[in-house]
């Protein structure tokens, strides 16, 4: 039997390796989380280290894949995409086939905001933002209904909703 590690097939994620983090690292993940603008002069003093090793940190952490990325967080209603919608979708049983094309669709479409990828009665819910519910029964006739793997679709609207990200606490 060969020790050999074999490569995810295209229907895995890779590992994980967990991070080790001290808590320099926690207190600069958590003023991030908070401000992903804060000054590198700020973090650093908050965080107690020298300006220097503070940017040294945050790029290890960053290369680390600690930190996936610096975002603004943008209000939908205020760019004209006034309704957010869950969309629950169900895989036909012999189209497991097709469901990472499916994903891989699914994200490049615009009014994507998150996808998940579920184990449980849902394959997949999608996270959208629209201009109005037309938008939303445009997308679903367009996008899923219309697709050979999928074999039901159940539409939920958002009206409120709140993210702040896992916290290391």
């Amino acid at each position: 039997m060969s020790d050999e590690r074999q490569a995810p097939s295209k229907n895995q994620r890779p590992p994980v390796v967990v991070a080790e983090l001290d808590d320099i690292d926690r207190t600069l993940i958590r003023v991030l989380r908070q401000n992903a603008r804060t000054p590198n002069s700020r973090l650093a003093e908050l965080a107690g280290i020298a300006p220097s090793t503070c940017v040294a940190r945050v790029k290890s952490l960053v290369s680390r894949g600690v930190i996936s990325g610096f975002t603004a967080t943008i209000d939908p209603a205020t760019v004209g995409l006034g309704l957010e919608a869950l969309i629950s979708v169900g895989i036909r049983a012999g189209a497991r086939n097709l469901m990472m094309e499916l994903s891989d669709e699914i994200r490049g479409l615009p009014g994507v905001v998150q996808l998940y990828f579920l184990g449980g009665a849902e394959d997949f819910i999608i996270h959208v933002a629209v201009r109005d519910s037309a938008a939303v029964r445009d997308f679903v006739l367009d996008h899923l209904s219309a697709h050979p793997a999928v074999a039901s679709t159940r539409t939920s609207l958002v009206f409120d909703h709140h993210y702040s990200g896992p916290t290391l606490d």
